[in-house]
């Protein structure tokens, strides 16, 4: 720590679990208080400068379904426990399970099975939610080129308070590097890019309209028949528009 970040502040989950397998780090500006800890968790309330305090809860799930559905149990009693319910609650880390087949590569993996549904469950009971993100969808990967696996393991979830709090919040999933995870970048204060103009939209109903086939045909053509990049597809849709 001192070589790392010379004055900040840590703690660890190391009193729950002999590895210690999850550590928070902070800069001394920003308060910190341990609210509960276990082998697969860290929960702390934090408080930065100019703004209200939230909870955030580090998850590390365990390799055996046994394990995590006990972890599943202990995030429902930290809601009552700690009244987080109407509580900024951010929950972030590695669960070790995906919670729809679309999160797995593997085109096999095609159908709801017990455990995902047992995180599915926990999570609409918690009535937490994925904070918006950039980057990858699958998070994890075997990194073995001849038969490569890869499926979203790691979230960052959050209570409708934490948008109260911080409603331009996002995250950003990054490229991985020496790990088999990404890790996840989040911005509490991510502003939102302005735009000279008004994003596209297109009225279902329109398809209804008996001359819609043909005015999108002659548009489209009149644009021009070939589209090398998204520059001129762009473009084309812009033309389509200008027929309504």
């Amino acid at each position: 720590m001192g070589k790392l970040c010379g004055g900040w502040n840590f703690t660890s989950n190391h009193a729950s679990d002999e590895d210690g397998r999850i550590v928070l780090i902070w800069q001394p500006s920003v308060m910190v208080r341990v609210l509960h800890q276990s082998a697969q968790t860290l929960t702390c309330e934090v408080k930065i400068p100019g703004s209200s305090a939230f909870v955030y809860t580090a998850i590390y799930a365990a390799n055996t379904r046994s394990e995590r559905s006990e972890l599943w149990v202990e995030l429902l009693d930290l809601q009552q426990s700690l009244d987080l319910l109407t509580t900024p609650w951010m929950i972030g880390g590695d669960f070790n399970q995906i919670v729809h087949p679309a999160e797995h590569s593997t085109p096999a993996v095609n159908a709801f099975t017990p455990q995902m549904l047992e995180l599915r469950d926990t999570l609409i009971q918690l009535e937490v939610f994925d904070l918006r993100y950039q980057g990858p969808t699958l998070t994890w990967s075997n990194h073995q080129p001849d038969s490569p696996i890869a499926k979203k393991l790691d979230r960052l979830l959050i209570t409708s308070p934490i948008l109260n709090l911080f409603p331009n919040c996002t995250s950003v999933f990054l490229p991985p590097s020496f790990s088999d995870h990404c890790p996840c970048l989040v911005d509490l204060a991510y502003k939102i890019p302005s735009s000279g103009t008004k994003p596209f939209k297109f009225y279902n109903y329109l398809t209804k309209h008996p001359d819609f086939n043909q005015v999108v045909l002659r548009a489209w053509t009149e644009a021009g028949s070939l589209v090398s990049n998204l520059t001129d597809l762009c473009w084309k849709q812009k033309q389509i528009k200008r027929e309504e």
